[in-house]
């Protein structure tokens, strides 16, 4: 991991795209993978659940232990960032809810934004 973050410094990433890009990728195979056995095995509650029980950890569990370790500043977010992870929690609900399952092409579309959000991210 500290390889692709030198890497990414070097091509001038900002920190919080590098946060936002290859750790988060990195980090979260785990999840990935089990939410696709879960879905290949018509399990969509386990795989909604895994996913929303992760992105809980990590907030409350991560970020408090990080941020007992060493203060972290909002500052390095843009309000952008911010109001695009507001926005797909927001879209994601109505995906939820529809029957507890994600279709292929709700799947597609919020693949689609991140992948918009991802180019925003190094075009900037």
């Amino acid at each position: 991991m500290e390889s692709a973050i030198t890497v990414a410094q070097f091509f001038g990433v900002s920190e919080a795209t590098i946060g936002l890009t290859v750790v988060a990728v990195g980090t979260s195979i785990p999840e990935f993978a089990t939410s696709l056995v879960a879905a290949v095995r018509k399990q969509s509650a386990i795989a909604l659940g895994n996913i929303v029980r992760s992105n809980i950890f990590n907030i409350l569990g991560i970020l408090g232990v990080t941020t007992f370790i060493s203060s972290i500043s909002a500052l390095d977010f843009s309000v952008i960032d911010l109001a695009v992870m507001v926005l797909f929690a927001g879209v994601l609900l109505p995906f939820a809810w529809s029957n507890l399952t994600l279709r292929r092409l709700e799947g597609c579309l919020l693949l689609t934004g991140y992948t918009g959000y991802i180019t925003y991210l190094v075009v900037l």
